[in-house]
């Protein structure tokens, strides 16, 4: 069976949570390296494999899927069950849906407006709106208190072993991780330790390398 293949840009936080997935999975796949600036995602071939003009896209022999989350779901029930909770009780199954809901909409949410503003807002000329940075901040720490709490009882999230709710979170704390805001984590010991339990895995090493911290903005690395 020909490789799966995922189009887009690799700097794309959606992008790196499905290639942290492959990687963990081990499936076979080939990457088809798409440019922003070039305007790809809104040439025909591209919005016929998506009509919202995004990345990333997947095609798997005659099926082709987009939007990161159920990408990934895909290749991890297909290659790698176990990371969904599929090897244990409907109850890790449940959680690990969960966690994958908290992450899209509560903390992807308070960590995007961070970033942005931080990261990209001062390399494209856009003012930085430091009030909503702020506003965002005081709610990322209410968010991290739950996380907090929760991994105060478990290495992950879903208890002690590695699933894609954990993996899911990658994509925008890489970014987030990388303004000035990331010493909010030193007042949460237990999310900074499973943080650093993800960075340790060989998949979020081998995804990271191709996601430098300013989105490629300072190297003239933008795709």
């Amino acid at each position: 069976m020909a490789p799966m293949k995922l189009y887009g840009w690799a700097v794309s936080p959606w992008m790196a949570r499905v290639l942290v997935c492959l990687e963990e999975s081990g499936a076979e796949y080939e990457l088809v390296p798409m440019s922003r600036n070039g305007g790809d995602h809104r040439r025909p071939e591209h919005l016929a494999r998506n009509p919202f003009g995004e990345i990333p896209v997947l095609e798997d022999g005659d099926l082709t899927l987009y939007q990161s989350r159920a990408i990934a779901r895909h290749v991890l029930r297909k290659h790698k069950p176990e990371l969904l909770g599929a090897a244990g009780s409907l109850e890790e199954s449940a959680m690990v849906d969960v966690w994958v809901d908290v992450d899209a909409h509560q903390l992807e949410p308070v960590l995007q407006p961070i970033v942005w503003n931080c990261i990209i807002n001062p390399f494209v000329g856009r003012d930085v709106n430091q009030g909503l940075v702020d506003e965002s901040v005081k709610k990322l720490k209410k968010v991290l208190e739950v996380y907090e709490a929760r991994l105060s009882s478990s290495k992950y999230l879903v208890g002690d072993f590695v699933s894609f709710a954990d993996l899911t979170h990658f994509s925008f704390m890489r970014y987030f991780m990388a303004t000035e805001h990331a010493i909010v984590l030193d007042a949460y010991p237990h999310v900074k330790a499973w943080w650093e339990a993800l960075l340790a895995r060989p998949s979020v090493k081998k995804v990271m390398a191709g996601m430098p911290p300013d989105f490629g903005f300072g190297s003239g690395r933008i795709p």
